[in-house]
């Protein structure tokens, strides 16, 4: 089932759940995560490493207790060393961005391009928080000017304006795993679309038995991803009987976990962490509400 970003805020009951600490996972050995001793988790998030920051404290001022398992993390892809060059080289209308890894991969070849002047669109309040740092910094060389209506690639392709009526240039930097939604959507409004996949993402390439043993135990999974998706399905691909609900970041890794053949999905309207803790709280009240139901 899908529940949409209109859900109000659940506010979880006094004592529906503790006022825990967040769980948080220690290094083991590269590659792998190990969970310490502490009560079992409401909900686990899956991000990279370091990257979850944002919604544990979110989830925390619920008393919902996290458990860290980052599912993935990010690589160079085939085209991280050609981006300078093309920067340098080549002049583009818009340079297009959907996601905040493909924000901080584009910065690290734009300075070493030596910062020329860029018009960026992006797709998401945490993609555009990752230039942040170089607007507030007085650089007028990247200037954010453009944000489709819904944080979706697919509309950023079918709304991003034309600058010209000729030809219109696109540097598409992505993850080599994305869909081709935004550059044959622009290429079919007449864009002149150059992609370069300049990362990737690969799984987390072991996991602690007790640790993920916790994990399939939370009544809510929270992913960010298709591939970090993936990466989970992997994990329990051995287990037949895990059906708990998974919390998606927006509309596009809701369609993948639906075409995964998921069940319980919950996913905002418009990505982004407000709504996503929404739909997360809305997954738990659904399982509480289910455990708490008389049995037949």
């Amino acid at each position: 089932m899908a529940f949409a970003s209109s859900l109000a805020p659940f506010f979880a009951p006094s004592g529906t759940f503790g006022a825990r600490p967040a769980k948080r996972l220690r290094v083991d050995a590269p590659g792998r995560f190990v969970a310490s001793s502490s009560p079992p988790p409401d909900v686990v998030v899956t991000r990279e490493q370091g990257k979850n920051a944002r919604l544990i404290a979110a989830l925390e001022k619920h008393n919902i207790h996290t458990l860290e398992l980052p599912l993935i993390k990010h690589v160079e892809g085939p085209d991280t060393d050609r981006l300078s060059d093309v920067l340098r080289n080549d002049k583009f209308d818009w340079i297009t961005i959907i996601s905040p890894e493909a924000a901080a991969v584009f910065l690290q070849g734009w300075k070493a391009a030596g910062s020329p002047k860029v018009r960026v669109a992006v797709v998401g309040t945490g993609t555009a928080r990752v230039f942040y740092e170089v607007s507030e910094s007085g650089d007028q060389s990247l200037e954010v000017a453009f944000s489709p209506s819904k944080a979706l690639g697919k509309v950023l392709a079918s709304e991003l304006p034309r600058s010209n009526e000729n030809s219109c240039k696109v540097l598409y930097p992505a993850s080599a795993k994305a869909g081709h939604e935004i550059q044959d959507g622009l290429s079919e409004r007449g864009f002149d679309v150059t992609r370069l996949n300049t990362y990737t993402t690969v799984p987390l390439e072991d996991v602690e038995p007790l640790t993920l043993n916790l994990a399939m135990s939370a009544p809510v999974v929270a992913v960010a991803s298709p591939s970090a998706l993936r990466a989970w399905l992997n994990l329990i691909s051995k287990v037949d009987n895990w059906n708990n609900s998974i919390a998606c970041i927006g509309e596009t890794t809701a369609s993948a976990a639906k075409k995964l053949g998921l069940k319980s999905i919950y996913y905002p309207t418009t990505p982004g962490l407000e709504g996503w803790v929404e739909s997360i709280l809305e997954a738990l009240r659904v399982h509480r509400t289910s455990k708490e139901a008389p049995k037949c």
